[in-house]
């Protein structure tokens, strides 16, 4: 075999070997620099990540490594920027906070095993093509949960930005309230420090968005710090960290320990795979090419599987930080590989420098970076547009502030899931009228010029039939039945966004017929689709309700209907413009 065979066979599965073998010169210097540019944010970033979710912050720099190398080679982004975020480390600090102090050996080996279980969920989600379960996660619950988050977050890092010990709670209400009556207390060394950082941050940011803002300033604080000899006043560092990149080896866990992380796992998996999936989809539709969605399952779930063996806590694609790679001119996987080597020489070299690195000021870098996440543009929007999805945006939010990241999430999605299905079990509805001058019908309370048929009755229904709204609907035709001027004589039924029609539904519709047929009234059917005629003909209602009362327009059924009404007149009604003939079906014709 080939080495162009063997290539051809790998590249489904190994995407880096779409740009490897065609990597051009002009992409260098872009890559390079993001390379570059990224580093110096992802190590501030990586370790108050860490900090966040309860870890020491080297673990942070563990993430930032082989996630990061093994993502470039299996993921299809090209310029997404694997590490840790700050919403996966909040889930990591709510859910492992309850089974070990943070920080202790134990809570750091939970980390470890939650991230080969997300790992584990990512690889099992690509492997049988699960990324559509990520649809559950309507877009008002992913603003209104990471809004949310964005605020237990940030008055989570109270404590590290005023030099107080407040407790390690997701209740804003009782952080707020201890911080009030510590107020007092507060270490002034400390919040000069966190004061300095936001500062600069900030600042940096306006001045040009371009600078390493976070990087500067924690080099301008640390350097504070050490000159000023402010850790000997009180002002916490993040002292030791361990030189080089730590063994490799498998994570010990038990099957106890595993069950009880499991939900936890599943819950970064899902955030972890919109957050990543979003930004990715962006970059890669600016610049013209496509994102495998299952690919990256794969591709997300190696990284943390891998990373799982190097000590790393669980990692996901950032929006700020691929914004960082993307704009300063990533082109391929080649930038994190950059990225990463960068980061693993800091370990290898640099730690003594990061002795003196003020919590403060990392407590400072993770507030600014969440900051973004709050996203009043979204609730301004819906407002306007659709208050309904506002009404769960915020339910969302104040569910995730009352119970929690996880518990807030998990009761968001099944709100989520629940308004879905009461969406469908009431679904929107049209009485129909013809417009003058035209063979259009429409609906008669957006268009009040449209003229209804006297003894006919032409409705529409925008959803599929099924057990779940056959109640709903059938007591709508009786109340519309019930607001006409006149006895009803015949009803047409637009059938043409019923795409599916389960038994149940069957079931009513031979009802509804029984009961038309026993009053005098009849039954014609426009639009109907091939699926669904196709559960009519088996089960006996075509028959029943007749081939020649299917219709293909709406304006022929309503002439049959009215041919039904004025039979007295004419001693005969007779249908035209039947949709089935004697023919034998085809495929063509099923498939309407």
């Amino acid at each position: 075999m080939t080495s162009t065979s063997l290539t051809a066979r790998l590249r489904p599965y190994i995407p880096a070997l779409d740009w490897i073998p065609n990597y051009q010169r002009s992409w260098l210097r872009g890559d390079i620099v993001a390379g570059i540019t990224t580093a110096t944010l992802l190590v501030p970033q990586a370790m108050s990540y860490a900090l966040l979710g309860g870890l020491p912050p080297y673990i942070g720099l563990y993430a930032s490594v082989l996630p990061m190398i093994v993502y470039a080679f299996f993921g299809t982004s090209r310029q997404l920027a694997v590490g840790p975020v700050a919403l996966v480390a909040l889930l990591v600090a709510s859910g492992i906070g309850l089974m070990a102090p943070m920080g202790s050996e134990r809570y750091v080996e939970l980390t470890i095993l939650l991230s080969l279980l997300v790992g584990l969920v990512y690889l099992g989600m690509g492997v049988f093509r699960l990324g559509f379960l990520t649809n559950f996660l309507s877009h008002p619950v992913i603003s209104g949960f990471t809004s949310a988050a964005a605020l237990i977050i940030a008055v989570s890092q109270l404590s590290n930005l005023f030099g107080l010990s407040l407790p390690r709670s997701e209740n804003i209400a009782e952080i707020l309230l201890e911080a009030s009556q510590q107020w007092t207390h507060t270490h002034l060394p400390t919040l000069a420090i966190g004061a300095l950082s936001l500062v600069l941050l900030i600042g940096l940011k306006r001045l040009n968005r371009a600078l390493p803002a976070a990087m500067i300033t924690v080099a301008v604080t640390t350097v504070a710090v050490w000159a000023l000899k402010l850790d000997q006043a009180g002002v916490a560092v993040v002292g030791n960290v361990p030189a080089g990149l730590p063994a490799f080896g498998a994570p010990t866990f038990s099957i106890g320990d595993a069950l009880e992380l499991l939900p936890m796992a599943i819950a970064i998996a899902l955030i972890g795979f919109m957050e990543s999936i979003a930004v990715a989809r962006k970059y890669a539709a600016e610049r013209r090419y496509e994102i495998n969605p299952n690919q990256e399952l794969i591709g997300l779930g190696l990284a943390n599987l891998v990373g799982s063996f190097s000590r790393a806590m669980p990692v996901a694609g950032g929006f700020g930080r691929t914004a960082v790679n993307a704009n300063a001119g990533a082109n391929t996987g080649l930038a994190p590989l950059i990225t990463a080597s960068l980061i693993a020489l800091s370990l290898a070299f640099l730690t003594p420098l990061f002795y003196f690195l003020p919590k403060a000021a990392l407590a400072a870098v993770i507030m600014v970076a969440v900051a973004g996440l709050i996203d009043l543009h979204e609730v301004k929007h819906l407002w306007k547009v659709k208050r309904s999805d506002l009404g769960l945006l915020l339910f969302t939010f104040a569910a995730t502030l009352a119970l929690g990241a996880k518990d807030g999430l998990f009761l968001a999605v099944g709100a989520s899931m629940l308004w879905f299905v009461i969406k469908t079990t009431r679904p929107h509805y049209a009485v129909l009228g013809k417009l003058p001058g035209t063979q259009s019908y429409r609906n008669i309370e957006r268009h009040p010029d449209a003229q209804t048929e006297p003894g006919v009755l032409a409705i529409r229904f925008d959803a599929q039939f099924y057990y779940g709204n056959v109640s709903f609907l059938k007591d709508t035709i009786r109340r519309a039945e019930q607001r006409l001027n006149w006895p009803l004589q015949a009803v047409v039924l637009d059938a043409c966004s019923i795409n599916q029609l389960d038994s149940s539904a069957d079931t009513a519709l031979h009802d509804l017929l029984h009961d038309y047929r026993q009053r005098g009234i009849d039954l014609f059917i426009a639009h109907i689709k091939g699926p669904v005629k196709d559960v009519m003909d088996r089960s006996g209602f075509s028959a029943a309700l007749g081939e020649d009362h299917f219709f293909l327009d709406t304006e022929p059924a309503m002439a049959a209907a009215r041919a039904w009404v004025h039979r007295d007149e004419t001693g005969v009604a007779t249908p035209c413009n039947m949709i089935i003939d004697s023919e034998p079906k085809t495929p063509e014709k099923s498939a309407g």
